[in-house]
């Protein structure tokens, strides 16, 4: 999977497509684990994910606690009803912003 990033001054914007699984979330792993030591809040567009497998959530989670470390954080853009309903099926839902539109989430930086 292809993940595409676009920088803004207070945080970056990764945006993929498709799915987040077992297969993807090493992709994923590294362009989140790249974008840590930049000291920016990372929005990450899941307009075009349609599926997170335990892997792919891993993978967000180990993020967001590595952001929290240096006063940032990652945020979720555009999660469908599926993947939230995930999200709340293994209590993770409250741990992450979840914004409506991209502009909206650099906004919260």
């Amino acid at each position: 999977m292809e993940f595409k990033k676009n920088d803004y001054k207070r945080c970056t914007v990764v945006k993929g497509l498709g799915r987040i699984d077992s297969a993807t979330s090493p992709d994923l792993e590294k362009v989140l684990t790249d974008l840590i030591p930049s000291n920016k809040g990372v929005v990450l567009d899941m307009t075009d994910i349609d599926f997170v497998s335990s892997a792919g959530w891993w993978t967000i989670i180990r993020a967001q606690k590595e952001l929290k470390k240096s006063n940032n954080e990652l945020v979720l853009v555009g999660v469908n009803e599926n993947v939230k309903d995930s999200m709340d099926l293994i209590g993770i839902l409250p741990y992450f912003g979840l914004f409506d539109s991209v502009v909206d989430a650099i906004g919260n930086f």
